[in-house]
């Protein structure tokens, strides 16, 4: 496909969704219609799904996912902090992590620098005051 067709493909997955998240109150159904056809869009035009509808489409079952009236979200302490998001429909459940990578080896980083200058520190208060 061309890429003008992926750029139509794209605006039509990006309406298809707030219609669904618009008329999702009223007609459930109608709403996880619109996001089957903009997944069938994206599949068609060969494009990734953008990453705020990626998230409101359930892996399970393919449906649309709405905080408090299709999915619960929980925040899970345990292991690594994530967030938790279950499915109501298919009791599929979602982890993401809510600190990437990057974040957890800068705190590995700054851990382990504190913990050298703790160790540096105990080392110059065994050997007593400075001279003068």
């Amino acid at each position: 496909m061309s890429r003008t067709e992926r750029a139509i493909a794209l605006r039509r997955i990006r309406r298809l969704f707030q219609l669904a998240l618009e008329v999702a109150k009223q007609d459930l159904a109608l709403a996880d219609r619109y996001v089957e056809i903009a997944r069938r869009i994206a599949m068609r035009a060969r494009i990734r799904m953008p990453r705020e509808y990626k998230r409101l489409i359930c892996k399970g079952c393919k449906r649309l996912l709405l905080p408090g009236l299709t999915c619960r979200v929980r925040l899970q302490p345990r292991r690594e902090p994530h967030v938790a998001i279950t499915c109501l429909r298919c009791g599929h459940v979602f982890r993401m992590p809510i600190k990437g990578r990057k974040d957890r080896e800068r705190l590995m980083a700054e851990k382990e620098a504190r913990a050298t200058r703790r160790a540096r520190g105990r080392w110059l208060s065994r050997r007593g005051p400075k001279a003068p």
